[in-house]
């Protein structure tokens, strides 16, 4: 549907993921869009009734980056290709981890790639509540490392450093340098392995 001075819903959320690459999550609003779009705020809720509606289109237009052309045959590689594919849509966007993580989309491309996901884990053996459950674990867990990894990481392990006490943290002395070490795809490959190995059948 295409209204209101030429604008359509996906003019609107294209501008909107223009104003978050750009600027961050926190400076996504209504009136953000509409004084890039160059129109009346009302002119943009016309499209997406509200901040949360917007946000919504834009978790799904971030998660629609997931391309799920091409998968590998065989059930396991398909589930973890797709956990990469996931990481690299919201690494694509500013905050995008920020954007998907705070909303509850149940829009087209988010249940698409909801739909591959579990009909891979279901294609391993998993029983349904299982499938369903590891879909969700994989999930949370790439936009949480996802999020902490959009989000001055150095900065927090400066901070780590600074403030622990062996002599009242003595478990996490004995691990920091292994807080601080290493990159987020090695962090992401080991939790998904984790993860898919301790709930997917070997083929």
């Amino acid at each position: 549907m295409t209204n209101k001075q030429g604008l359509d819903p996906a003019e609107v959320v294209r501008a909107a993921l223009r104003l978050l690459d750009d600027k961050g999550a926190a400076a996504v609003s209504v009136r953000g869009v509409a004084e890039l779009l160059g129109v009346r705020m009302n002119t943009v809720l016309w499209h997406v009734r509200n901040k949360a509606r917007l946000l919504e289109l834009m978790a799904d237009a971030i998660t629609a980056g997931a391309s799920l052309d091409d998968l590998p045959a065989r059930p396991d590689e398909r589930a973890r290709d797709l956990a990469y594919r996931y990481r690299r849509a919201l690494l694509a966007h500013r905050d995008g981890a920020v954007i998907v993580a705070g909303t509850y989309a149940a829009e087209p491309a988010t249940l698409r790639f909801a739909d591959a996901l579990i009909a891979a884990l279901l294609d391993t053996g998993l029983p349904e509540r299982d499938a369903a459950w590891t879909a969700w674990s994989v999930i949370y867990f790439t936009l949480g490392l996802t999020q902490e990894e959009q989000a001055a990481p150095d900065a927090v392990s400066a901070r780590l450093t600074e403030r622990l006490d062996p002599s009242r943290h003595p478990a996490l002395a004995r691990v920091a340098t292994h807080f601080v070490s290493g990159t987020f795809d090695d962090r992401f490959e080991h939790g998904l392995s984790l993860l898919l190995r301790n709930h997917v059948p070997p083929p």
